[in-house]
């Protein structure tokens, strides 16, 4: 028998407990921090809002890996839009649909 209830989601990450602050300290020093400081403290609210309700830290922690996963990639980012690569040649699915039904 198990300790833990039947419909308790089993979550495979879990933040150390100081990880939402040195996370947004990080946000707060980046560049992009006048727009990604708000969108953190909105998904966090919700996550919390949501963890209220549902006695789930799931959703906490998927708000903190998703924005290290961010931060993680911005530098790649940054490195491919200053390589001045074009990627004007992607395929827009959502025409390609199109011209499929008119067919």
């Amino acid at each position: 028998m198990s300790a833990q209830p039947d419909h308790a989601p089993v979550t495979t990450y879990a933040p150390a407990p100081g990880a939402p602050a040195e996370l947004l300290a990080q946000l707060r020093a980046d560049k992009r921090a006048s727009a990604w400081v708000p969108a953190f403290e909105r998904e966090w609210a919700a996550a919390l809002e949501e963890s209220r309700r549902t006695f789930s830290l799931g959703g906490l922690y998927a708000v903190v890996q998703d924005w290290q996963g961010r931060l993680a990639s911005a530098p790649a980012v940054d490195a491919f839009v200053a390589s001045g690569c074009d990627d004007g040649d992607f395929i827009d699915m959502a025409e390609l649909r199109g011209r499929r039904r008119r067919r």
